[in-house]
This record gives C-alpha cells, structure tokens and sequence, in this order.
C-alpha cells in the first residue's frame, strides 16, 4: 500500500503542474545559492557545499536528495578588510557590533558556480547539472546588488519496472517492457539578489523553460485510454531576512520565503537562526499546514562547517515516517581572510 500511494504522487505530482516538482531543502538557509543563481560569487572565496536529505524516514520510495554546489568569485576582491574574524580568544565576538559598523558593499565583480544534483523518489529520478554566472555591484554605500543565471540540462528518469499498481494492475500498459525511460530537458533559472549588513531580498526562478514531458512517446492511445499529459512548470520564490544584534555575543536571524508553483496557491516558509559569536548556531524553520524543523550547525574552522536539521511533517504521512534527516556540508577554498563565517549570507 504505501508504495502504491508513493508512485501514485509522484506520477500526478512531480511529472504534472499540481506539486513542486523541485526538490525540498530545510538548510537552503546555508545555501541560497540552490535556489538563486545571483548568489555566484558573492563572498571573497570560494564556498562548496554538499548536501544529502532523506525525506519521510521508513516510508517507500521516499524522495531521497543529494546535491553538490560550488561557487565563487572569479576574481577576488582588493578590497582590504579586517582580519579580526580570525580571533576567537578571549570570549571576544570577531563579528560584534564593531565589525559590522565597518561593513562596506562589494567591489563590482563577477561570479561563477556549479551544480550537480540527484533526487529520486520511488521509480522516478531526476539527475540536473548546470553552471551559473553573476555579476555584483553596489548601488549604495553598504548596500549590493547582484543578477544571476544558470543553464544546464536535467535528465528525468523512470524505471518502469518498479511500476506496481497492485494485484489488478500490475503493470502500467503505457510503459510495458520498456525498462529505464529517459527524457533529457533544458534548465535554466535566474534571479536578483540585494544585500547588505543588515538585510537581504532575492527574487529567483527555476525551471523557467516550461516543458511537456510523458514517457509513453505516443504509443499508447484510442477511444479506451487517455493519456495524461505532463509538463515542467516554473517554480518562483522570494525571500528576504534580517539581522539582529542581541548584546556583542548573539545575532537573531529570522528569514522568510514565498514560494510560487502555478496553478497551486502561493505557500511560506518561515526561518529563524539564532548565533553564538561565529561558532554556533540553532535554528527553527515551519511551513504552515505542512510541518516544521529544527536546525544546528557548527563553524568548526575558517575551512569547514556544517549543519544537520531534522524535519517532522503535520500530513498523515507522520503516521508512517520518522521524520526527515538533511545534512550538509561546507568547504571554504581560498578564504585567505580566514572568514569563519560568511560575511554577505547569512
């Protein structure tokens, strides 16, 4: 039964216009980058990040995502700053009321990134790639703004045979004997950025190419049957957030995202981190109707971070999941500023 009720989402969710058909992050907080491409390149180092989600625990066929980002800018910044981030003696915050008083916008810059990606969710999978580019500039004294694109393909693929529709049915008549089905897509997406010390906003859109997409390649048809036809839809979101100084030791983070999937009704998602110095961090995110996470994450050196949440769903799935693990983590390459945490996403 409970595969039955998965092939069945899939089938009438991802492939069709009715669900999200990009896969779901908790810790996009860490990575915005996944979602916007104007992200490219806005620290003063290169930042890698890898990540893995297994959604609805103990239930079959559920979506499974792991993906590999990397981005940077492709020349760094001349811009000399304060390398008081590296002192962590003392008790002293290095990213206290003081540094951030010397916040200055970026230097006009370009950026470049990467991603490799794999979701596969019961017999579906889909594998994406694609590079981005994004340009940088300021438009006030602390105050930047970047636009962004990334291109590449994404290859949606079924097994059919893991088709099962029970006893009756147990085999799909539109993809009998056909084994792995493959359907190569474009992808691209696009997007704004504005941040500064305090505050960030970003407009972006993904899977901008509408597409239809089926796997029967029309060999299944008549007055008897009728083939539903699918399509990749764009996917739009917003975000914004601000910064929070509580006294010279504590940031509280809060962030929201709205996100857009026609003919579905808008949905939000609202975050909250709250940080000790550049060290540690908790956090809480909840979709409403949906479920909520908890998050931590540590910044163990100027080279390496990472963070775990744990999400629990308000659906009937709850009744057969032991919740959602995602786990990612981050590799600073040529942060020669010894940057512990980044200083324009947060």
């Amino acid at each position: 039964m409970q595969k039955l009720i998965i092939i069945c989402t899939i089938l009438y969710g991802s492939i069709s216009a009715m669900a999200q058909q990009r896969p779901y992050y908790t810790q996009y907080v860490l990575n915005n980058y996944i979602i916007n491409p104007a992200i490219a390149g806005i620290e003063n180092y290169w930042d890698a990040k890898i990540s893995h989600r297994h959604q609805w625990v103990g239930f079959d066929g559920a979506p499974v995502t792991t993906y590999f980002t990397i981005q940077g800018p492709l020349k760094k910044s001349g811009f000399a700053r304060d390398n008081s981030s590296t002192v962590h003696s003392g008790g002293a915050n290095p990213r206290g009321a003081s540094y951030w008083n010397d916040y200055r916008a970026t230097d006009p810059h370009h950026g470049i990134g990467f991603t490799l990606l794999n979701d596969k969710t019961g017999p579906l999978s889909r594998f994406i790639a694609n590079a981005s580019y994004a340009y940088h500039l300021p438009v006030g004294e602390r105050t930047s703004l970047s636009a962004g694109f990334s291109f590449g393909f994404q290859n949606i693929r079924l097994s059919a045979d893991e088709l099962f529709f029970g006893n009756q049915y147990p085999v799909d008549p539109a993809v009998a004997g056909s084994g792995y089905l493959n359907k190569a897509k474009p992808d691209m997406s696009a997007g704004v950025w504005l941040y500064s010390k305090n505050y960030f906003a970003g407009l972006s859109a993904q899977q901008i190419i509408p597409q239809r997409v089926g796997f029967n390649d029309g060999q299944l048809g008549g007055d008897t049957v009728k083939l539903l036809g699918g399509k990749l839809v764009p996917h739009l979101f917003l975000q914004g957030g601000y910064r929070f100084l509580l006294g010279e030791d504590f940031s509280l983070l809060p962030s929201a995202m709205i996100k857009y999937i026609n003919p579905l009704a808008p949905s939000i998602e609202l975050n909250t981190k709250l940080q000790y110095q550049d060290i540690i961090w908790a956090g809480f995110s909840a979709r409403p109707k949906d479920g909520f996470a908890a998050m931590l994450g540590f910044n163990v050196n100027s080279n390496f971070n990472f963070g775990y949440s744990y999400d629990i769903t308000k659906s009937h799935l709850n009744t057969v999941s032991k919740g959602t693990h995602e786990i990612l983590l981050g590799f600073l390459l040529g942060n020669n500023n010894e940057d512990w945490c980044p200083r324009n996403v947060w």
